[in-house]
């Protein structure tokens, strides 16, 4: 005969049975400035292709820095409802030399005027934009691994030929 064992554990609360949060855990991860060469623009039938080539740019935050190396991309589609949909790819290079994949999808929406406005060399700032990065990274250096392992999302902000990012580890 065999002997239920009884747990000494608290119940458990089901997800759906608790409060709604209203902020997720973050961690600062780091920011990140993107240099950009001059846009191509290409009208399809599917929209209005952007694309960026990477010139160079930096990253720093509190568990790893160093730079963003030219020559990635940043392939945008703006669809007919105004939303701009970011495809970033390129590669960061640590402060001690490891390389690391970067890869970031993510929305942008601008105001009414924002290209003409990004055209004419003005800023748009992070108030008056919806800019929200979801970048992914990836590396086998045992130094960086956690990297990919975490969600991380961002807000930014744009001006001519550059953007900036702040990013955050949802823990």
């Amino acid at each position: 005969m065999t002997t239920a064992k009884t747990s000494t554990a608290a119940p458990v609360t089901p997800l759906f049975d608790r409060p709604l949060i209203n902020a997720l855990p973050v961690e600062h991860l780091c920011d990140l400035s993107i240099d950009l060469e001059l846009g191509q623009v290409i009208k399809t039938h599917l929209g209005t292709r952007l694309t960026f080539v990477v010139k160079g740019g930096r990253f720093e935050g509190p568990r790893f820095r160093g730079e963003m190396l030219p020559g990635g991309g940043d392939w945008v589609h703006v669809g007919a409802d105004g939303i701009s949909r970011m495809d970033v790819r390129a590669t960061l290079r640590t402060h001690d030399g490891v390389l690391i994949h970067y890869d970031s999808q993510g929305l942008l929406r601008y105001p009414a005027d924002g290209r003409q406005r990004l055209a004419k060399g003005e800023r748009l700032s992070f108030d008056e934009t919806y800019i929200r990065p979801t970048p992914r990274f990836e590396t086998s250096d045992e130094r960086y691994a956690w990297l990919s392992g975490m969600v991380t999302v961002g807000y930014g902000e744009y001006g001519p030929g550059r953007i900036d990012h702040r990013m955050y580890c949802i823990l």
